[in-house]
């Protein structure tokens, strides 16, 4: 159970938002509140509307209007020895996989416009539950075998992977971490490259070809919000090779998120495990 009175987890979601972005995000929300009951968890939106799609900053200050609100009704209500609520309001965890250093000033201003006591963590990757969910991903496109073991063939399986994301050459590095894991998980090479660069997929797929690798796979290192799908098929096809789904609500997505949350807190130290596809 979340402790009483535990700030929210606020996460915030880049992009322009869609229905499609919100029903991801709700489940992603949903997941971190099935593995811990009673979380306060809400949405923002780093390019909300205010109305359909509240914004970042408007979310906070909301937050921050209720706990006030909450603590006056009990302290009207005559409960004794009530202390005023201190810490931070909320724990805004951003809905990206890997360090966009653009998207992360932004959400820093957000929450300083806000006004409002809130904790910003980390990106959700680099981690081995990441790795998982894009070998699912893969392997739900036909371009990667479901099981470690290899005790069945894919006839499309991809013998070189491209790791797409976002956010330039810290972004790069950071999915190359979870690509060494992926490669792992797949003994293929794994080579990651940004979208936002012009030639780095189609300069990264003529370096596996040249390695040796004849049927790559794009597997894209991103959640999805983040970046306009297009450029994601642009890519692909510049590259000439097929592609996986973005990591989507995976079920490790809002596992890392609360673990971002908690962490954040000090309430659960341990982070959230991998565990092998079956």
């Amino acid at each position: 159970m979340a402790p009483e009175g535990a700030p929210a987890l606020v996460l915030a979601v880049p992009g322009v938002p869609s229905t499609a972005t919100r029903s991801l995000a709700e489940e992603v929300v949903s997941i971190a509140r099935s593995e811990l009951p009673g979380l306060d968890a809400r949405i923002g939106y780093l390019d909300g509307d205010d109305s359909e799609f509240p914004t970042l900053r408007a979310v906070l200050a909301r937050t921050a209007e209720e706990r006030a609100a909450r603590y006056e009704q009990a302290v009207a209500a005559g409960a004794e020895g009530l202390k005023e609520p201190d810490g931070p309001v909320a724990v805004v965890v951003p809905l990206l996989a890997g360090p966009d250093s653009a998207l992360l000033r932004r959400l820093r201003q957000a929450v300083m416009d806000s006004r409002v006591a809130a904790e910003l963590t980390d990106v959700l990757g680099p981690h081995p539950l990441l790795a998982e969910a894009l070998h699912v991903r893969l392997s739900e496109a036909g371009l990667a075998r479901a099981d470690r073991a290899r005790l069945f063939t894919v006839a499309t399986a991809a013998d070189g992977i491209i790791l797409a994301s976002v956010g330039g050459e810290e972004a790069v590095q950071a999915a190359g971490i979870t690509g060494m894991l992926l490669a792992a998980r797949l003994a293929v090479p794994v080579m990651a490259a940004a979208l936002d660069q012009d030639g780095s997929i189609s300069s990264v797929a003529e370096q596996l070809r040249s390695a040796g690798s004849q049927q790559l796979a794009l597997a894209p290192y991103l959640i999805g919000p983040e970046i306009d799908a297009g450029l994601l098929a642009a890519a692909a096809e510049e590259a000439g090779c097929a592609t996986a789904e973005a990591l989507g609500a995976y079920p490790a997505i809002g596992k890392l998120a609360l673990a971002k949350y908690t962490t954040a807190l000090g309430i659960a130290p341990q982070q959230p495990q991998g565990a092998p596809v079956r």
